[in-house]
């Protein structure tokens, strides 16, 4: 609790101290787990953000882990019967402590928060608790910034087991990032149900697979940025 209230003091400082330059910045924050992990950002994300803010008014923080349910980013998380896990919360602040690092003394002029997960949960079957968890790890983050304003870009999961065979909650899951992104204002999704076929780094042809194809991946951040440029500027309006 005392780092984080410290971490909040740190960025209204550092905004404030960056007011007077005038070069305010445009945030990005990836974060997720195996799809997102396996996005290079810099092939087709960054470029696309740095085109169209330029490359000194982005600034684009990563971190993402393959095989991870949300409740290790949502502090609060817990399953649909109380159980409270005893690990929640420490990629989020891991995240977070990269953000920091990154944004001292810059003036941020927006942040917007792109996330792909929810492949765990399907599995796991936490689809019930999953918009809430979302929802919460939206508010640390808001929280943590000391902002209302942040944009949230959603990779809604791919459609490799629609017939729920190995992941019970796959379609279930799909449905529930659909309906909690198109109830908020600033937020949109990103299909990436052609994204897993063609041919992976290994060099292996596959289809309707859980992780994107080479060419699935570079699709999947020019998708990523196209929605998050759409909000900033329409926030900027």
């Amino acid at each position: 609790m005392k780092f984080w209230i410290s971490f909040s003091l740190v960025v209204i400082v550092s905004w404030n101290a960056a007011l007077a330059e005038g070069n305010a910045k445009h945030l990005f924050i990836l974060s997720g787990q195996s799809n997102m992990a396996g996005l290079d950002e810099t092939e087709s994300f960054v470029p696309a953000v740095e085109k169209a803010f330029g490359a000194d008014g982005v600034i684009v923080v990563k971190d993402a882990h393959g095989g991870q349910p949300i409740r290790r980013w949502h502090k609060k998380w817990k399953a649909a019967d109380g159980t409270v896990p005893e690990q929640r919360g420490d990629l989020y602040d891991r995240l977070m402590g990269k953000v920091e690092a990154a944004i001292d003394g810059q003036q941020i002029e927006s942040v917007t928060f792109l996330w792909m997960q929810g492949e765990r949960d399907a599995r796991e079957q936490h689809a019930s608790v999953y918009a809430a968890s979302l929802k919460g790890v939206l508010g640390q983050v808001r929280k943590d910034l000391g902002r209302q304003d942040i944009n949230l870009v959603v990779g809604r999961l791919s459609d490799f087991d629609m017939a729920n065979q190995t992941y019970p909650e796959w379609t279930r899951m799909r449905e529930i990032q659909v309906e909690l992104v198109e109830s908020m204002k600033w937020a949109a999704w990103v299909n990436t149900d052609d994204l897993n076929d063609g041919f992976n780094r290994k060099g292996k042809a596959i289809r309707d697979d859980l992780h994107y194809s080479v060419k699935g991946y570079r699709i999947f951040g020019e998708r990523l940025a196209e929605e998050a440029i759409a909000l900033v500027k329409k926030r900027g309006k």
